[in-house]
């Protein structure tokens, strides 16, 4: 027979088992107390975590705002977006917490009635702070910055010596009031191109003035409307023409020349084929005198004048000045003949350098 084994399990007492029992709930009892709190502890943790989120997120926002608000400062320049506009301004949202507001009066250089003549719901613009309020309020300006504009033009006017229309708008007595880019600029008497008996005479025309002094900070510009005039003037003689005038000044290098509303410098080479040492000994202060234009420089309004090739001989300027004066036409004109004839060989020389030029490369 196959021997069957079987393992042996003594009997537990009762006694002994309710004492098992106990034991292993003992040891399972913390660990379900455990279990059961940590949830609402977790939950507590992650509501307290987020109000503290909550709370530093809203100060810091707060605080970025006040930053924000109280950096703006009197000569800042903005950027801002009209968002309403009535009879005395526009208002202006440029980021703080209350919209700026710009007046009518500082929407533009010119005197306008209306603001919405400048700007309407929407438009987006750049502004410079011109006031702080108290309560934090900001006043805004277009013509501050059409200003600094129109001064940064008119020093460029200067700067290329060019002629600038402008109007009349008011005189006193030293001269006219005259508005040029909405900026008030002064022309003095002595600076206009003609002579009036009463500077009212030239209210509200237009001229033109070359700009001879720009100062912002000193909200100063100074008008020459005489050089204007004298540059047209000068621009109306040919080198070559034969003009009368009288002598304005004399200098140890020459004579200054008035003649036709313009001026000119007669050098002392150009007075004789003679050596001349001493230019008061030829010529005084209010002779009349008979010159040829010799060249312009019309860029810087300079006119060149010449007696010498009106000389029928060497010297006569020294001689006998009233023969050089007599013959000046004809002497001129001899000299625009010979100025011809050299100009028209001049370009006989440059056609038969470029047909040489052409016939070798071909």
């Amino acid at each position: 027979m196959q021997a069957i084994s079987a393992r042996f399990v003594a009997p537990v007492a009762p006694a002994q088992r309710r004492h098992q029992v106990a034991r292993r709930q003992q040891r399972l009892q913390p660990l379900a107390v455990a279990q059961m709190e940590e949830p609402q502890v977790q939950a507590e943790a992650q509501e307290a975590e987020g109000d503290w989120d909550k709370e530093s997120a809203y100060a810091r926002f707060e605080q970025l705002l006040e930053s924000n608000t109280y950096n703006f400062r009197a000569g800042d320049k903005v950027l801002g977006t009209v968002v309403r506009v009535d009879q005395r301004g526009a208002y202006v949202d440029i980021g703080g917490k209350s919209t700026a507001f710009c007046p009518t009066a500082e929407m533009a250089l010119a005197t306008i009635p209306r603001a919405t003549q400048v700007v309407g719901t929407s438009t987006c613009r750049d502004f410079v702070i011109i006031r702080e309020e108290r309560n934090g309020d900001l006043t805004l300006s277009l013509k501050r910055l059409e200003l600094q504009v129109a001064w940064q033009r008119l020093r460029q006017y200067m700067e290329d010596d060019v002629a600038v229309e402008g109007t009349v708008v008011g005189t006193n007595r030293g001269g006219i009031l005259v508005d040029i880019e909405n900026i008030r600029g002064f022309c003095p008497g002595s600076q206009l191109g003609k002579r009036v008996v009463e500077f009212e005479e030239l209210m509200n025309l237009k001229m033109n003035f070359k700009i001879t002094e720009v100062d912002e900070e000193k909200t100063r510009l100074m008008l020459s409307n005489k050089r204007v005039a004298a540059e047209e003037r000068a621009s109306s003689f040919k080198v070559g023409d034969v003009v009368e005038g009288s002598v304005m000044s004399v200098k140890p290098y020459g004579a200054f020349i008035e003649f036709g509303g313009t001026s000119g410098l007669l050098h002392i080479s150009q007075i004789s084929h003679d050596r001349i040492t001493n230019v008061e000994k030829v010529l005084a202060e209010g002779d009349r005198i008979k010159v040829m234009v010799l060249s312009q420089d019309r860029e810087r309004g300079r006119i060149a004048l010449c007696t010498k090739k009106l000389e029928p001989t060497p010297g006569d300027m020294l001689r006998d000045p009233a023969l050089v004066y007599e013959k000046a036409e004809e002497m001129a004109a001899i000299f625009r003949q010979r100025v011809a004839a050299a100009e028209a060989a001049a370009r006989a020389d440059s056609g038969s350098e470029e047909g040489a030029a052409a016939e070798a490369s071909a």
